[in-house]
């Protein structure tokens, strides 16, 4: 499976008049409200942007870097697990329309948080599912979604909550894969095995 994304990868570099992600627009925040920021590692970053991207109130959502120790890292160097990050997306969301709550519950219906330092067919601790809270209230929702989640499902969860660390946008080829690439993403997705996985946990 590593091949097959080195390689939908490679494509993607060659094909050079694919969309830039700023032509499109996803919205404003209510009424010129505040809007918070969310960060989530939940494997293959392409696969967290599209549940994110459909929820009303949710402004942007960009793929990157997070939780290591080098500055400014490659897609190669995260990719190798020599730099500590974690593939990782990170959500702006307007609070108005969109609560923290509903993105923790978005968050975990789209990983498995059984699997420790891997997602489906990518493996590594650059592909371990993390909550980076932003605040200590979401440090306290994320905390309570676990435990229930572990009380109702009787699952021992391997997701991190920990402090955000600095987070680093990935190459612009990244953004929207999913909507530049429709086919590739699928192809991909399809033969990681992430959607059988995600309805043997969640049905």
């Amino acid at each position: 499976m590593a091949f097959l994304r080195f390689v939908t990868l490679w494509v993607v570099l060659v094909v050079a008049w694919t969309v830039p992600t700023g032509a499109m627009e996803k919205g404003q925040a209510a009424g010129g409200g505040r809007l918070e920021k969310a960060t989530f590692a939940g494997g293959c970053f392409w696969c967290m942007e599209p549940p994110f991207d459909a929820l009303n109130g949710v402004v942007s959502t960009t793929s990157g870097y997070t939780g290591g120790q080098v500055k400014n890292p490659t897609y190669e160097q995260v990719s190798a697990g020599i730099t500590g990050h974690a593939e990782s997306v990170q959500v702006l969301f307007d609070p108005a329309k969109v609560s923290y709550g509903k993105l923790l519950e978005v968050f975990w219906r789209n990983i498995d948080p059984l699997a420790v330092n891997r997602q489906f067919c990518d493996t590594g601790s650059q592909y371990r599912t993390a909550i980076f809270y932003h605040n200590e209230v979401q440090k306290r929702l994320a905390e309570d979604a676990k435990r229930r989640l572990e009380k109702e499902r009787g699952w021992r969860i391997a997701t991190d909550i920990v402090p955000a660390k600095e987070f680093y946008p990935a190459e612009e080829y990244h953004q929207d894969y999913y909507r530049k690439n429709p086919v590739r993403y699928k192809l991909y997705r399809f033969n990681c095995g992430r959607d059988q996985r995600l309805r043997e946990l969640w049905g």
